[in-house]
């Protein structure tokens, strides 16, 4: 009940976050700051480094990450020892997250260890050692886990549905770099791309946690503000270039077969993309109820909304019976397309969704992320203000509307056995 009445308080709260005097926005030595004051002895800082894969090309897909993840290893206050040894006093966490639109660089602490833990930070942001031997160790260890991947159905999945979803479009390299980009990158590589990419401009910095603003200001200007300016500007990706439903199979002897297909969404901005979160709540909601309660063929089916610059829609499904539950997950969607759900009937499901997401998003990273995505995706952190109204706003005529424009031209990805399935089942959505 305590975390239900926090759900509820906060989506309560969101609605008035315009009001909300403990969040500001300021630009500190070409830092662009988000800052949400909170009397948790908890601080969570989240540099955003923009971009993400559209700073690099199919040769270099994945330098980002490479460059971050050997900065663990040295820097030129902290050599290697040294830095893990401080890290490990404070009880911090810096965390590095790449993305499709950005590679996320955080700090997890106290306030009593901010201090230490953002010296740390910064100076791997401007002074890694890159030393070549750790260089050639951590890209081991990069091209060993995407080589594993193939060991992991769902792994497997993920890369491939990832290949066939967004080819010629901006998302088509991987954060992570593959096996072959992760081989050829050179230090010399490394060592130009911090050099001309670690600069203010490409940098978002939200603040969360008892921390005043001055000390923020003393922080990045001592540290990061003095890094290059740049000339990055963000700006949103480009629409999903329209291609026909396809699939890729990877065919293995698995006794459960393992199905992802994705849509594209509208861009983040859109007036679209409010109700394309509602109407993949309501398809989920269905599949699950036809596919796993009532006929049993699986654990895990789902349709999720996927947050990005472009949107899109995941559906999921595990299944030894690919050929029925396909199909029944094709009636789902035609019925939402062809059908209208009553207005009424569709606020309890907004009110749980909405309940559910802020349960999901109640820590203070989460609320970091959040105004970040606001900021970027929609322009204003203050238009998370808007996020509760606008599902709310969410009709059963919306729903209908945007499961005819975007439910669609599905492209598929498929592990386990082909001969399953017959090939229309997955083209005919």
């Amino acid at each position: 009940m305590k975390r239900l009445a926090l759900a509820v308080a906060l989506a309560a709260g969101s609605a008035h976050a315009q009001s909300d005097t403990a969040t500001v926005s300021y630009v500190v030595s070409g830092v662009r700051v988000i800052q949400r004051k909170t009397t948790a002895s908890i601080v969570v800082a989240n540099l955003y480094l923009l971009g993400g894969v559209r700073q690099s090309t199919p040769r270099t897909a994945g330098i980002e990450n490479l460059l971050l993840a050997v900065s663990e290893r040295g820097t030129q206050k902290y050599p290697k020892d040294i830095l893990r040894r401080a890290l490990a006093r404070t009880g911090s966490e810096i965390p590095v997250a790449p993305s499709e639109d950005w590679t996320l660089v955080s700090i997890h602490t106290t306030t009593s260890e901010l201090d230490s833990t953002w010296s740390i930070f910064a100076e791997r942001l401007m002074h890694p050692t890159l030393d070549s031997g750790d260089v050639e160790f951590v890209r081991g260890q990069m091209v060993s886990g995407v080589r594993q991947r193939a060991d992991s159905p769902d792994a497997t999945l993920d890369y491939l549905s990832d290949s066939i979803a967004y080819a010629g479009s901006p998302y088509a390299l991987s954060p992570v770099g593959t096996e072959t980009s992760l081989s050829r990158i050179t230090r010399a590589e490394l060592r130009a791309y911090e050099r001309d990419q670690m600069v203010t401009s490409r940098m978002l910095l939200v603040f969360v946690g008892n921390v005043s603003r001055a000390k923020v200001v003393a922080l990045v200007g001592s540290t990061i503000g003095k890094l290059p300016a740049g000339k990055y500007a963000w700006t949103m990706p480009d629409t999903m270039p329209t291609r026909p439903a396809d699939v890729i199979f990877d065919q293995r002897p698995l006794p459960t077969n393992y199905l992802q297909g994705f849509i594209n969404g509208p861009p983040a901005n859109s007036l679209d993309a409010p109700a394309l979160r509602v109407a993949a709540a309501v398809l989920s909601g269905r599949m699950f109820a036809e596919i796993r309660s009532r006929r049993n063929l699986t654990y895990a089916v789902s349709a999720s909304f996927r947050d990005r610059g472009l949107t899109s829609m995941e559906l999921y499904v595990t299944t030894t019976s690919p050929d029925t539950t396909v199909a029944l997950m094709s009636e789902q969607v035609h019925e939402l397309q062809d059908g209208e759900i009553e207005t009424s009937r569709l606020r309890p499901l907004v009110q749980q969704f909405i309940t559910e997401y802020f349960l999901d998003n109640e820590t203070i990273t989460a609320q970091a992320d959040f105004l970040a995505r606001n900021q970027l995706y929609r322009g204003d952190f203050h238009a998370g203000a808007r996020f509760v109204a606008d599902l709310k706003a969410v009709t059963g005529a919306d729903v209908r509307r945007v499961a005819r424009a975007y439910f669609k031209n599905v492209r598929w990805a498929y592990v386990g056995d082909p001969s399953r399935i017959r090939l229309d089942r997955l083209l005919i959505f």
